[in-house]
């Protein structure tokens, strides 16, 4: 298994082999390289990245590592090494799975395309990631939204903050961005959606009335 370009309109961004999720075995879930020139972003984790090793070695490496939320710690690999970042919410729960470089608790730009959003709900620190390529803007929501049979679902656990969720999906439904890009989506099916402002103000609104419902 290799790490593969998506396809030509969706230029810069790469997928690892996918992975089923133990406890979800519909789901599958990936991690993904933002190839930037100011340094390529990992985002998300899995265990299986450790055969995308030498492809991502190719395409330049990984100077930063995100993780959405401290679930996806559970899922990683130490064949890759690259400074980690959470938001300090998550530092604890991640710490016991892998060291953290750093933590954050507010919303902000790193090298004016990528945006670190707060999305606080599925857990407390859980966190968005808004990169725009120059071609797209791509919205990566972790498990606050997932592609589940195509349809866009929220990951609301027993311990998730209710109200929480609500205002995060809030805040994304207001964003800019025409690719969604999950930790986890149906497996055979697409793992990343294209959009629209408003396809997504629209998908994201029924989220809200069946969370409300």
């Amino acid at each position: 298994m290799t790490l593969t370009k998506l396809d030509h309109q969706i230029a810069g961004l790469h997928a690892s082999s996918p992975e089923a999720l133990p406890f979800a075995p519909a789901l599958d879930i990936r991690a993904f390289l933002l190839a930037r020139a100011r340094g390529n972003i990992l985002i998300y984790s899995t265990t299986s990245l450790e055969a995308d090793v030498p492809a991502i070695e190719d395409l330049g490496g990984i100077a930063r590592h995100y993780l959405n939320h401290r679930h996806e710690a559970a899922f990683g690999s130490d064949a890759v090494s690259a400074p980690l970042f959470v938001h300090e919410a998550e530092r604890e729960s991640v710490a016991q799975s892998a060291h953290v470089r750093a933590t954050f608790t507010r919303r902000h730009v790193l090298d004016e395309d990528f945006e670190v959003i707060p999305t606080p709900g599925h857990t407390a620190g859980a966190t968005a990631y808004l990169w725009d390529s120059g071609a797209h803007r791509f919205l990566f929501t972790g498990d606050t939204i997932l592609l589940s049979d195509g349809e866009w679902v929220p990951a609301v656990l027993d311990s998730s903050d209710r109200e929480a969720y609500a205002s995060s999906l809030e805040l994304m439904r207001e964003l800019e961005f025409d690719v969604l890009v999950p930790w986890a989506a149906t497996g055979g099916q697409p793992y990343l959606a294209v959009t629209s402002h408003a396809d997504a103000r629209r998908r994201i609104e029924r989220i809200l009335r069946r969370m409300r419902g």
